[in-house]
């Protein structure tokens, strides 16, 4: 189970987080002016040698600074968050998308890409396209993270930093229908992220906004991270797991004697007089255990 946090910008809480047991470091590039930060290329030096990986943002449109700044910074994960649907929840023309990952892959073939997938919040039901816009996807990134998706975006053009919970429901329609693994975000945080792994059961689970500093008012900082809900954050991911893990292991379970049954019924049907309700629970039984093992698939182990 992938523990991903993001708006780490300094080396200093890279490594903290790690300590804590964070998987993916995440950090971001504001802006194509200021796209070479050495603090932040030091933040992916700091996984180096560590079973930790990087993941950076580019929030840039100009191909040659996002080419120019995957050479300067070489991190594990380059994260795409941009908007695939407009403003009512339509998909948009995804084609300059495509080409862009295309080349990217051909650019930096150790590099793999990390690709947003809106999904809806809670609060704005729209039926926006999130299986069809992943499977358009897919052939061209490495992992999705499912977030939460506003008609109004926080970062004008980008999915995410909303703070805002994303429909459960939606989120795993996209992990049933995924064949890449998907991590889970959108206003998860340390006191509602085991409920959504367990429901949603996606690959791994990710926090921003909730695992930041929060000033008097109340409001969260960004780039500024609280180290005690990181660690908070990272102990309900792993207890979702664990739960996963024991799920998974009933599963297995219930199988195998599903199979010894219908060994038994197979073995029982005297020659050439078989029963429908004999062929009806023979068939039932397969049904039976197809399903599971199918929802074993499902169930994403990384």
């Amino acid at each position: 189970m992938i523990v991903q946090v993001y708006e780490i910008q300094t080396p200093e809480e890279a490594e903290a987080c790690i300590s804590l047991g964070v998987d993916h470091i995440g950090s971001v590039i504001l802006s194509e002016s200021g796209w070479q930060q050495p603090r932040i290329r030091e933040v992916i030096r700091v996984s180096r040698g560590t079973s930790a990986r990087n993941s950076l943002i580019p929030l840039v449109r100009d191909r040659n600074v996002l080419f120019k700044a995957m050479d300067y910074y070489q991190p594990h994960y380059v994260h795409f968050c941009e908007s695939l649907v407009d403003s009512s929840g339509l998909m948009v023309n995804l084609d300059s998308f495509i080409e862009l990952q295309s080349e990217f892959r051909k650019r930096f073939p150790e590099i793999r890409i990390l690709r947003t997938i809106p999904v809806p919040s809670d609060e704005h039901r729209r039926p926006i396209p999130t299986v069809q816009v992943a499977s358009a996807m897919e052939p061209h990134s490495d992992l999705f993270l499912a977030d939460t998706w506003l008609p109004q975006e926080p970062v004008k053009g980008f999915i995410g930093i909303t703070g805002r919970t994303a429909s459960q429901e939606k989120a795993k329609e996209l992990v049933v229908a995924s064949r890449l693994p998907v991590l889970l975000a959108g206003g998860l945080s340390p006191e509602n992220v085991y409920d959504a792994v367990s429901k949603v059961m996606p690959a791994g689970a990710d926090s921003c906004t909730h695992t930041n500093l929060a000033d008097p008012e109340g409001n969260r900082v960004r780039f500024k991270k609280d180290l005690r809900r990181v660690e908070a954050f990272v102990k309900e991911v792993r207890r979702a797991g664990a739960f996963i893990k024991q799920h998974i292991e009933r599963l297995r379970k219930e199988i195998a004697l599903l199979k010894e049954e219908l060994r038994e019924r197979e073995a029982a049907i005297p020659p050439h007089s078989i029963r429908p309700h004999q062929i009806l629970r023979i068939e039932e039984l397969e049904d039976e255990i197809a399903l599971k093992e199918k929802e074993i698939q499902r169930i994403r182990e990384f």
